[in-house]
């Protein structure tokens, strides 16, 4: 069920669908296994002092199999290795994969994820395609210093995504005028958090993206140049966005990572100047509220979530502005589907714990969560119309190894048709 990186697939039917979801789970039931490693046989990114003299490691193939009207036919496989540490948790996952695509040709993934402490983890994505595509990324949180009170984060990335799509502005931009381009970005986000009492947190942020708009990889979608130009869509001839960030956070949730009870909101202020080598004067202003509430010793938890996102400023870059679309807001379309100078969202979900079973001296939860997502953007929230949003429904199909594993599969329903979502990572 783990298919790095997360990309968007689109099914012309359900029965593709569920055969993505089937497949992974024939891979592990007939192909994985478990073997027990000398420590010092093994690379020390790999091991921490947290693990014992004799390693156990889970070997897990998996194939890689894909089809969408907009990549075509994707094809290839992973092999996922689970190193775990003295209390029998994931201390690293390591997920080297090959594909291949008729629009981006073959592609060589390594991805990486490292949990040394309990108050540190570190995550690398190394990708390269023969044709256009490629996404180098470093991620590492650490909550350890200042007596726990402090947490760091700092993702740093360079990509290039030939399957980018832009539909126009507004909520109703139809279909028709789909247009393909490849977003070219480079950049870095910085952020440090300090815990302010038992529930309440300030954080500090910068954000810089550096972005070059090309020619798509997908042959039979027009060019955005072709349909769009500079006058009418800010930042398509590329752009750079820099942009310090103020958040105040209230939390009790009883988990960061893997919540199952408690309540979240946080108030977000981020504006971008020329003064600071971005592209113009804007500001982003946010607000998102979470809450999980749990049934049956967390056998049944209901999520909510209510999200606000404001842009204001002049000629802001398209991809700068307020958007919906994708694998964590509107889960019945692709990614940026929707774009305009603010949008609220609302996410319900129910996660079920079907059963917990132990494969291959691997213990999983595996979860069933029916959902819906409405949402829609608009020019201001005053200005919202109720025939504008956007009714998504659907269901995912989740595998949790505690405490930090979450692989997903989550599918929903749109106007355009039905949406598949691969990857790691509860939505929200």
């Amino acid at each position: 069920m783990i298919h790095i990186p997360t990309m968007f697939l689109r099914f012309p039917n359900i029965y593709k669908a569920a055969m993505l979801c089937v497949l992974p789970l024939l891979a592990v039931l007939l192909g994985a296994c478990t073997s027990f490693i000398p420590r010092s046989k093994l690379p020390g990114p790999l091991t921490s002092s947290e693990c014992d003299e004799k390693v156990k490691v889970v070997t897990v193939p998996l194939p890689v199999i894909a089809s969408s009207p907009n990549e075509g036919i994707t094809a290839g496989a992973l092999t996922a290795f689970l190193i775990h540490n003295k209390q029998d948790e994931i201390n690293t996952l390591l997920a080297p994969q090959v594909n291949y695509n008729d629009n981006f040709g073959i592609t060589t993934t390594l991805y990486g994820a490292f949990y040394p402490t309990s108050e540190r983890s570190i995550e690398i994505n190394l990708s390269q395609s023969t044709k256009v595509n490629h996404d180098y990324e470093f991620k590492i949180k650490d909550t350890s210093l200042l007596n726990k009170k402090l947490e760091l984060n700092a993702f740093i990335f360079k990509f290039s995504d030939g399957s980018a799509r832009f539909f126009g502005f507004q909520a109703k931009s139809p279909q028709q005028l789909e247009s393909n381009y490849a977003d070219k970005e480079m950049g870095f986000n910085l952020s440090a958090g300090y815990q302010i009492g038992k529930f309440y947190q300030i954080v500090l942020g910068d954000r810089y993206r550096d972005v070059t708009i090309r020619k798509g990889a997908v042959g039979k979608i027009p060019d955005i140049h072709d349909r769009f130009s500079e006058a009418t869509v800010p930042g398509i001839n590329g752009f750079t966005a820099h942009s310090p960030r103020l958040s105040f956070i209230y939390s009790t949730l009883d988990d960061s990572e893997m919540p199952t009870f408690g309540g979240y909101a946080r108030a977000t202020l981020e504006p971008s100047t020329k003064a600071l080598g971005g592209a113009g004067d804007y500001r982003h202003y946010e607000a998102e509220v979470k809450g999980f509430i749990p049934l049956n010793k967390a056998r049944y938890i209901s999520v909510f979530r209510l999200m606000y996102n404001q842009t204001l400023g002049h000629r802001v870059p398209f991809l700068e502005q307020s958007i919906l679309g994708g694998e964590n807001t509107l889960r019945g379309y692709g990614r940026n589907r929707f774009i305009d100078n603010s949008f609220f969202l609302c996410n319900l979900e129910e996660r079920i714990r079907l059963f917990r079973w132990e494969v291959f001296n691997v213990t999983a939860d595996w979860e069933l969560a029916p959902f819906v997502d409405l949402g829609a953007v608009m020019e201001s929230l005053d200005k919202a119309q109720a025939n504008n949003f956007e009714f998504n429904p659907g269901v995912g199909f989740r595998a949790i190894v505690r405490p930090n594993i979450v692989g997903r599969v989550d599918m929903g329903i749109g106007r355009d048709g039905p949406a598949i979502f691969v990857g790691l990572g509860y939505p929200f």
